[in-house]
């Protein structure tokens, strides 16, 4: 790869991601459904498969499951970590602004203008997420083993409502298609084939440099700078499972019960995360600020301290396991358990798609109509996804104000 080409590379990186950073709204499961109709389907960064491998990879990983393959999806674009990095900031970099502005103006969040755009966007997310389903429920589950695996998933999740539930399904989704899957004999010349896998350029030394700093960082912080906006953030990011939601009580028994932030701030600031594009942990911007502010100290350099402290571990992690994801891949008993993962993946995006975002989303019918023709217009008139976000804001406003 020429220098020219690299450069290339990272300008098509950045500027898609933060194209998505500004019209990617609908929380974490969302950004998955934009993620693979932009860059699988209409870029062709990777396939199906390798996207649902590395949903699979991040969705067993503490930290935010969307921003990780937002991060992955931008070394396999650029060629390494720097287009990952690039990946990130332009990503999370407009959501973080967004919340740092929006700390300036939250009284004139309310109204019915407001409240028709956020409602407009919650129907975007809704049939975003459906055409991701959609696409990955033919290629990932082509039988009934393995769609019944996916069925399986979204009961396990109905049934056991709690954090580690998405994980567990997967895992035992992995479980179940090392024993059903092994005779698949198509699936598994397409994963030989190597095109179809997923492959992070990370070398082994780097991996590992990465895993030794993120134990040690768990392991020192709390020694060294116990109660810092490094510690508290840190420790928030490396412990959670199961995206942005999840964190939230980590966060709120680390600055509301310790009195380092007011819980009408803590809440106020939350309720604007929904609003804006980006993923759900760029709250810590929000939150950094506030603390930083409390404490009579700036608060655009606390809202970096834990923005990049919330990030870091889920990154570190990401970067560390990579290599060791594909040898394991390449073992038949491997690919055969990421066959049943990946159906399982399809049941934690069903299921997600019924709740939270319908049952929050869709109130009436008009919003069925409405989001039904949103869903036609992204698979059968292949609109391009922020055109369709656009249309929706002016929707929606119109809606608000009727």
């Amino acid at each position: 790869m020429t220098a020219v080409s690299s450069r290339e590379r990272y300008r098509d990186v950045l500027l898609t991601f933060l194209t998505l950073g500004l019209t990617s709204f609908g929380g974490p499961i969302a950004h998955l459904g934009y993620f693979h109709a932009e860059l699988v389907r209409r870029r062709g960064w990777l396939s199906d498969t390798a996207y649902a491998e590395l949903v699979a990879l991040c969705q067993f990983l503490p930290g935010p499951a969307s921003s990780q393959v937002g991060f992955a999806l931008g070394m396999v674009r650029g060629g390494g970590v720097m287009g990952g990095v690039l990946a990130w900031v332009g990503f999370t970099l407009p959501s973080a602004l967004a919340l740092l502005a929006l700390a300036l103006v939250a009284a004139s969040l309310e109204g019915p203008l407001a409240s028709g755009v956020i409602h407009a966007l919650k129907l975007v997310a809704v049939a975003v997420v459906a055409q991701a389903i959609w696409g990955m429920a033919r290629t990932l589950c082509p039988d009934r083993r393995r769609a019944g695996l996916a069925l399986l998933a979204m009961l396990g999740l109905a049934l056991v409502q709690v954090a580690w539930t998405q994980v567990g399904v997967i895992a035992l989704g992995a479980l179940l298609g090392s024993l059903l899957c092994r005779d698949d004999k198509a699936a598994l010349v397409r994963q030989q084939a190597g095109a179809a896998g997923l492959s992070l350029p990370v070398s082994t030394r780097l991996a590992r440099a990465c895993l030794i700093t993120f134990f040690a960082l768990l392991i020192a912080l709390p020694l060294l700078a116990s109660g810092s906006l490094v510690e508290i953030f840190y420790r928030a990011g490396a412990l959670v499972f199961g995206g942005g939601h999840v964190v939230l009580p980590l966060l709120e028994a680390s600055t509301v019960e310790t009195g380092r932030i007011a819980v009408d701030t803590f809440l106020t600031g939350y309720g604007a995360a929904q609003a804006v594009p980006g993923p759900l942990f760029t709250f810590a911007a929000w939150l950094g600020a506030g603390m930083a502010q409390v404490g009579g100290d700036s608060a655009v350099l606390g809202a970096i301290i834990a923005l990049l402290s919330l990030f870091l571990p889920g990154i570190l992690l990401l970067i560390g396991v990579a290599p060791l994801w594909g040898r394991l891949r390449a073992r038949p008993a491997a690919r055969a358990a990421l066959a049943g993962a990946n159906a399982a993946v399809v049941g934690v995006l069903g299921m997600a798609l019924y709740d939270p975002l319908w049952t929050t989303s869709v109130l009436s019918h008009l919003d069925v109509v409405i989001a039904l023709a949103a869903f036609i217009a992204l698979t059968r008139f292949a609109l391009a996804p922020w055109k369709l976000v656009l249309a929706m804001v002016i929707l929606g406003a119109v809606r608000g104000v009727m």
